[in-house]
C-alpha cells in the first residue's frame, strides 16, 4: 500500500503514484521492461479492507484495471487493460503471515517466449523474494 516505499525496493518501477478521481483511489504504475521491449503501464482502482472473521483480522487488497480519462495513454508505453489482483493477509500468530494472492494481467504486445520462460523460472520467484525482504525491512522501520 505504501507506494513511495515500493519505489525504493522494486527495481522495475519507473513511475508509481496514486490520485483521487471521482471518490476512488486510482493508481498509475509504469513498469520497466528489458530492451528492446516497450514499458507497460497500469491504471487501476485499489481498495483496502480489514475484515474480522471469527476474531481473526484479515487484510484484503483488491485492484482492477480501469479506464480513467485523467490518465491518457503515453506514446511508447503499452497500456495493460486486463489487470486484476486479490490479496488477503493474515498473521500466522507467530512472526509471520499467511498470504493468498490471485494475480492476472495481460501485458499485451508480443513478448518473446524466452522472456516468458525467464519470468516464470526466475522473475516471479525473485520478485517474491524481494517483496518478502521488503516487508521484513518495512516492519523493522515501523
Amino acid at each position: 500500500m505504501d507506494l513511495s516505499y515500493r519505489k525504493q525496493w522494486d527495481q522495475y518501477v519507473k513511475e508509481l503514484y496514486e490520485k483521487e478521481c471521482d471518490g476512488k483511489t486510482v493508481v498509475y504504475w509504469e513498469v520497466k521492461y528489458p530492451f528492446p521491449m516497450s514499458n507497460r503501464d497500469y491504471v487501476y482502482i485499489r481498495q483496502r479492507r480489514e475484515l474480522d472473521v471469527e476474531g481473526r483480522k484479515i487484510h484484503v487488497v483488491l485492484a482492477r484495471s480501469a479506464s480513467v480519462p485523467q490518465f491518457a495513454e503515453r506514446p511508447g508505453v503499452i497500456r495493460v487493460n486486463g489487470y486484476k489482483q486479490s490479496l488477503a493477509i493474515e498473521s500466522d500468530g507467530k512472526k509471520g503471515s499467511k498470504v493468498f494472492m490471485y494475480y492476472f494481467d495481460n501485458p499485451g504486445g508480443q513478448i518473446p517466449s524466452w522472456l516468458i520462460n525467464w519470468a516464470a523460472k526466475n522473475g516471479v520467484p525473485n520478485f517474491l523474494k524481494d517483496m518478502a525482504k521488503a516487508c521484513q525491512t518495512f516492519l523493522k522501520k515501523t
